[in-house]
């Protein structure tokens, strides 16, 4: 309880910063923005629901029923009053009522571990709509206070790796609109993939009354909260807005994705202060990444759909422009270093989990440092710099494998009822026990009879051991 307090703290506690930054720059933060939902048109229903579904894992299937039917019912009602006064026209604001509804009920009708059950719940559905508010606050702040990027250092870079979203990018002006028609709903729709995947890990909270020690849901925050810090230290827009036509006159040349940029000795490049600076790490591989780490415990078909929306994601991201390749390795990086972590604070620390989480903190550092100081040497020995950044990153990749699979082998040593393990010691003292009153009762001359044993004490005490 003292942890989730802490955690709750430090939560609002950044909010409440980002809060105060954004309202210097002149524009709401999440408070604000997630507190005016209450009432008015809220910027994505989905995303509320989805709020709602994650809150629901600690709800039955009656409760469950009853919350829908509510959210529905101030949904229409929400609807006929907009229409009525011709306002925007949105829904979820009954998804988020709901919500809030839950956390009301924790607090006023319940105690001890049903309580922190439902808050719990809670905290992790306003998080998801919470991680989404912060997440574009963070983009408008370092579209504001990064005057310029750093693009032509990563596209420089980017030639030690074969100049992959040029690569990509031509092959999906080749197979156009088929693959990009595919590839934009996987992109756009992988935080619905992830919240799949999560309810399906928790879909045994209502009847377990514990969330798991880890889930997916957990790793998906920890990144959307880390990730746009690392923007503000290497801000880069992508080559679609740095190289292509979306950077209108802020593009260096309309290069994307037909001729190669040249290797000169690369500046920032000044840009607008519109476009996010959201590129390094690419924070939409990291996440494809995680959920394909943690589709691989559900069925084939999860498992499957896993790894599409993986290759799907990471050939989005390239093939539209919206990242380069140094990107995508450093998303891969920074990925399985949280995802470590998040594990390792669930289920303890060992050897193995350190080992990873300081390999990947130093070879993402590395990379970074990288790209910013030796990108025309890179693209100068691409027959050097390409394979040892690929190098380095398999080795974060066997180094998490390796240390998940001995994480996950502990697991399975620790979980009662193998065979084997409890009845061993319980066997011996079975038969001794009523063994003492059988003699005592011949000494007296009485015969021992199933009603004289079942009355005895110790008997009766054994007995449970056995189940």
């Amino acid at each position: 309880m003292v942890l989730w307090t802490a955690a709750g703290a430090a939560t609002l506690g950044f909010l409440v910063a980002l809060e105060i930054v954004a309202r210097g720059y002149g524009f709401s933060g999440p408070i604000t923005e997630q507190s005016r939902e209450v009432i008015f048109a809220p910027e994505s229903g989905p995303l509320l629901y989805g709020g709602l579904a994650l809150t629901m894992v600690v709800l039955t299937w009656r409760q469950r029923l009853i919350a829908l039917g509510i959210a529905a019912g101030v949904d229409v009602a929400f609807f006929l009053v907009r229409w009525a006064l011709d306002a925007d026209m949105n829904f979820g604001n009954g998804a988020l009522w709901v919500v809030l509804g839950v956390a009301v009920l924790g607090l006023t009708r319940r105690t001890g571990q049903e309580r922190l059950l439902l808050l719990k719940g809670t905290g992790l559905g306003l998080l998801l709509v919470a991680g989404h508010k912060t997440g574009d606050t963070w983009l408008l702040i370092t579209s504001k206070t990064r005057a310029t990027v750093l693009d032509a250092y990563v596209a420089a870079a980017d030639h030690a790796l074969a100049d992959p979203s040029w690569l990509v990018g031509r092959f999906l002006n080749a197979t156009a609109p088929v693959s990009t028609g595919i590839l934009h709903v996987v992109y756009g729709q992988l935080p619905l993939a992830a919240a799949l995947v999560g309810l399906y890990q928790l879909r045994r909270v209502a009847v377990e009354r514990r969330f798991p020690a880890h889930h997916l849901v957990r790793t998906f925050l920890v990144i959307g909260l880390f990730g746009p810090a690392i923007y503000m230290i290497f801000p880069v827009v992508g080559p679609v807005f740095a190289y292509g036509t979306d950077g209108g006159a802020w593009a260096t040349a309309n290069l994307w994705p037909d001729v190669l940029p040249p290797v000169t000795d690369p500046q920032p490049i000044p840009f607008d202060g519109i476009t996010p600076r959201n590129c390094m790490p690419s924070l939409h591989t990291a996440w494809a990444v995680t959920l394909f780490i943690h589709s691989r415990d559900g069925s084939r078909a999860m498992r499957w759909a896993g790894t599409f929306w993986l290759v799907g994601t990471l050939t989005a991201t390239l093939g539209f422009g919206y990242h380069y390749g140094a990107d995508l390795l450093a998303g891969v990086v920074f990925a399985l270093t949280i995802e470590t972590a998040m594990r390792c604070s669930a289920h303890g620390w060992d050897r193995a989990g350190v080992r990873v989480v300081a390999l990947g903190t130093a070879v993402f550092a590395a990379q970074l440092a990288s790209y910013r100081w030796l990108p025309t040497e890179m693209a100068a020995r691409p027959w050097l710099y390409g394979p040892l950044l690929l190098l380095v990153t398999g080795a974060v990749v066997y180094a998490y494998v390796r240390a998940a699979r001995a994480a996950r082998e502990r697991e399975r040593e620790r979980k009662p009822g193998v065979p084997g393990q409890r009845p061993a010691p319980a066997e011996p003292a079975e038969p001794a026990e009523p063994a003492e009153p059988a003699k005592a009762v011949g000494t007296t001359g009485a015969a021992p009879t199933g009603t004289d044993d079942s009355q005895d004490p110790d008997a009766t005490d054994a007995k449970p051991e056995l189940v």
